[in-house]
C-alpha cells in the first residue's frame, strides 16, 4: 500500500509499505513514517493520504482513507501551508481563516446537503530532521464530494447552454440563501469552487474565506481580508472594504459569465470605458436572464439584487414571461432541499392545430349551373375533337373534362373556371365551326349541349358529390 507524505518539500513523498495490503495489520498498526523525511504519515491515527488533488495559496488537498471506516471511506484532507514569507499579522490571518473554514463546515455542512460535511479537525507537531525545531500543521478532513468542478467542466465539454446555466443559478442561489441566512458570507465563488458530482447535484466549496458578520451591511468596520480570486470578485472586495451578501451575487454572475462564453472575466470587462462587455460574445440568450446577470454586475453594492432569493424571484419572472411568450419555461423550486432542481426542459411548441382541407360546399342552383355549363363545353370540346381525331378525340375530350371537373372541386380554378372554361368555349368553336365537321346547325347544337350532356353530367356530379359526403363522413 502507498502512503503519500504532507510534509511541504519532501524529496520523495511516496512510501510504500507491503504489510499494509493485509487488512488486519492497516486496521491496526500504530504509525508509519515517511522513509525520506520523518513525516507520519497516518494523520490523526486513521487518515491515510494517497493523491494530491491540488495545492492553493494556503494549503495542499489531498485524497485519503479513513482507516477506521468499514468501507475505508474516501475523504478530503486539507493541510494548513501558506505559500510565501508571511509576517506573523497575515499568517494570523491565513491560520485564522483555516480554522474558520472548519467552524463553518462543522455548522453549515451538517445542516444542507450541498455542502460539504466536516470529519475532523486537528494540529500535528512534528520535528524537523535539519532544523531540530518543531514544525505545527493544521488538518482538515471533510467529505469528499465524487465529481468535477464546473471549471473542468468547462474545459471538456465547452460553454453552457442558457438551460444549464439557469441551472447553476438556481441550485447556488438556494445554497448562498441558506449561507446568507446563516450569518455568512462566502467572498470566493468561481467555477473551481463549485462541485458537481456524479448523480448532477452541485455542492459548494471552499469555505476558507468565509467571513461571518453580525452586523448590518452599512457597518463601515466589517471590512474584508482582501482574500479574493482576481476578476471574480466585486470592486468593494477588491478594495478590502466591506462585504455584503451582493458581493457574492456579483461573482456568482462573473462565473455565470465565464461558463457561458468560456473566457476569463478580465476579456469580459472593458477596463477603458469602465464596464462589461460581455454581451457580443454570447448569442441565443433571453433578455429576461441578461437582464438579471447585467443588475448583478452594477459596481455598486447597492444597484445590484440584495439577497439571494430577490434573485430567484426574478429568475422565476423572467421564465414565467418566457412562458406566456411561448419562449422559455419555469424552474420549479423544489420543497425539499436534499433533492436537487433540475430546470424543466425547454417547451415544445404546440403544433399548429391541422385545418381540415377547405372544400368547396354546393348548393342545388351551383350543382345546375356548373353542370349544365360544363356540360355545354364537354359537348363542344368533346364534338369537336371527335371531328378532328375520331375515337380519340372522344377519349381526350373526357380526360380534360374530368380534369377540369376535379380542379373546380378542388378550388384550384377558383375564380379562374369561368374564364379558362369560356377560352376552351371559344377554341373550340372555332376549330369545329372552322373545319366545318358538325352536321347540324347551331339551335340542334346547343340543344343537344345544353340538355343531354347537361343532364348527364348533373347525374355525374350528383354522383361524386354523394360519394363525397359518405367518404367525408367515414374520413
Amino acid at each position: 500500500m502507498e502512503i503519500l507524505c504532507t510534509r511541504p518539500g519532501c524529496s520523495h513523498p511516496h512510501n510504500n509499505f507491503s504489510d499494509l495490503d493485509d487488512p488486519s495489520k492497516l486496521k491496526t498498526v500504530q504509525q508509519k513514517y515517511c522513509t525520506s523525511c520523518g513525516m507520519p504519515l497516518i494523520l490523526a491515527g486513521r487518515y491515510l493520504p494517497s493523491k494530491l488533488l491540488g495545492k492553493g495559496g494556503f494549503g495542499a488537498a489531498f485524497l485519503a482513507q479513513d482507516r477506521f471506516t468499514p468501507t475505508m471511506r474516501l475523504c478530503v484532507v486539507k493541510q494548513f501551508q501558506p505559500e510565501g514569507n508571511l509576517n506573523a499579522q497575515a499568517l494570523a490571518i491565513a491560520q485564522d481563516l483555516f480554522e474558520r473554514e472548519a467552524v463553518i463546515l462543522e455548522d453549515l455542512g451538517s445542516k444542507h446537503p450541498q455542502i460539504p460535511q466536516l470529519y475532523a479537525f486537528f494540529p500535528l507537531v512534528v520535528s524537523n530532521q535539519i532544523t531540530k525545531e518543531e514544525e505545527q500543521f493544521f488538518y482538515l478532513v471533510q467529505e469528499l464530494i465524487d465529481g468535477e468542478d464546473l471549471e473542468t467542466e468547462l474545459k471538456r465539454k465547452g460553454i453552457f447552454k442558457e438551460s444549464e446555466i439557469i441551472e447553476v443559478l438556481h441550485e447556488i442561489l438556494l445554497v448562498l440563501q441558506f449561507i446568507h441566512d446563516n450569518n455568512c458570507i462566502h467572498r470566493d465563488i468561481k467555477p473551481s469552487n463549485i462541485m458537481r458530482d456524479k448523480q448532477g447535484r452541485l455542492y459548494l466549496l471552499d469555505f476558507g474565506a468565509v467571513k461571518q458578520v453580525t452586523a448590518t451591511a452599512g457597518n463601515p468596520q466589517k471590512r474584508s481580508t482582501g482574500i479574493y480570486s482576481m476578476g471574480f470578485a466585486p470592486p468593494e472586495q477588491m478594495q478590502g472594504s466591506a462585504v455584503y451578501p451582493a458581493t457574492d451575487l456579483y461573482a456568482l454572475a462573473t462565473t455565470c459569465l465565464n461558463l457561458l462564453t468560456g473566457k476569463s472575466p478580465e476579456e469580459l470587462y472593458d477596463s477603458y470605458n469602465n464596464c462589461w462587455n460581455w454581451r457580443t460574445h454570447v448569442t441565443n440568450l433571453s433578455d429576461g436572464l441578461a437582464n438579471i446577470l447585467d443588475r448583478l454586475l452594477l459596481p455598486s453594492p447597492r444597484e445590484r439584487y440584495q439577497s439571494a432569493s430577490e434573485v430567484l424571484q426574478a429568475l422565476h419572472s423572467s421564465q414565467s414571461q418566457g412562458i406566456s411568450s411561448g419562449t422559455k419555461t419555469s424552474i420549479q423550486r423544489p420543497s425539499n432541499p436534499s433533492k436537487p432542481s433540475v430546470p424543466s426542459p425547454p417547451p415544445q411548441p404546440s403544433p399548429s392545430p391541422i385545418s381540415p382541407r377547405a372544400t368547396k360546399t354546393f348548393s342545388s342552383v351551383d350543382l345546375l349551373i356548373y353542370s349544365g355549363f360544363t356540360g355545354f363545353e364537354g359537348a363542344i370540346l368533346i364534338l369537336g375533337l371527335k371531328n378532328f381525331l375520331a375515337v380519340p378525340g372522344i377519349i381526350i375530350g373526357c380526360m380534360i373534362m374530368g380534369g377540369l371537373l376535379y380542379l373546380q372541386y378542388r378550388q384550384i380554378l377558383d375564380k379562374k373556371d369561368l374564364l379558362i372554361i369560356g377560352i376552351i368555349t371559344v377554341v373550340s368553336l372555332i376549330v369545329t365551326l372552322f373545319l366545318g365537321f358538325l352536321g347540324f346547325n347551331s339551335v340542334s347544337f346547343l340543344l343537344i349541349a345544353g340538355l343531354v350532356a347537361g343532364a348527364g353530367l348533373i347525374a355525374v356530379t350528383s354522383l361524386f358529390k354523394l360519394i363525397y359526403q359518405l367518404l367525408s363522413s367515414v374520413l
